[in-house]
């Protein structure tokens, strides 16, 4: 036990003491590893059916009904099933354009590991299958829709109003912290 005491209090061990405990607080914090067991599950609906009624230029009578209204629903532009990366990734994604002209990307049934700083990207790149389509999605175009809000469930991502969808060609389930998909989609117009 002398010896320890006697080890520990040179200055040097307790320089290397201090970057070692430095070092592996940095990599729990980079690494993030108690978020592979931990699943955070989001269910949301669709944005709304959007009703609209006609203008009316007189009061209804009754020989004169009013004018009946109009549904508008959402309508899905482009879809595709997720593929695997770097992770194990299941589920769909569609590009739905809502009644209001706007849109968003839809996750539905996604099924992948949760891990640090992951985000949905818009892009422009080729899906590919295997490790080779693991890095592509950032030597393109593309558009980060914000943060995935859980790794599993259905849930929607807002395209921005200066976006045209019609440029991108997939999605990605991008990890921002060390630049590499964990699971993509091809996005096939309707």
């Amino acid at each position: 036990m002398g010896r320890v005491r006697e080890t520990l209090g040179r200055p040097l061990a307790v320089g290397a003491l201090a970057v070692a405990v430095v070092a592996v607080g940095f990599g729990l914090y980079w690494f993030q590893p108690w978020k592979l067991w931990q699943d955070e599950t989001v269910e949301e609906a669709l944005p709304g059916v959007v009703t609209t009624s006609a203008p009316s230029t007189a009061e209804p009578t009754a020989s004169a009904p009013a004018s009946p209204s109009s549904v508008t629903e959402p309508r899905t532009a482009a879809s595709g099933d997720l593929i695997s990366h770097e992770h194990a990734t299941t589920g769909t994604v569609k590009l739905v354009r809502l009644a209001d002209g706007s849109h968003v990307v839809r996750l539905e049934n996604l099924d992948t590991s949760n891990g640090p700083d992951l985000r949905v990207w818009l892009t422009d790149a080729p899906v590919k299958e295997g490790s080779a389509g693991w890095r592509v999605f950032d030597d393109g175009k593309h558009v980060s829709l914000g943060k995935l809000k859980g790794n599993k469930g259905s849930q929607n991502y807002t395209v921005p109003g200066d976006v045209d969808p019609s440029a991108f060609t997939s999605v990605s389930i991008w990890c921002d912290r060390f630049d590499v998909s964990f699971g993509a989609a091809e996005l096939a117009r309707a």
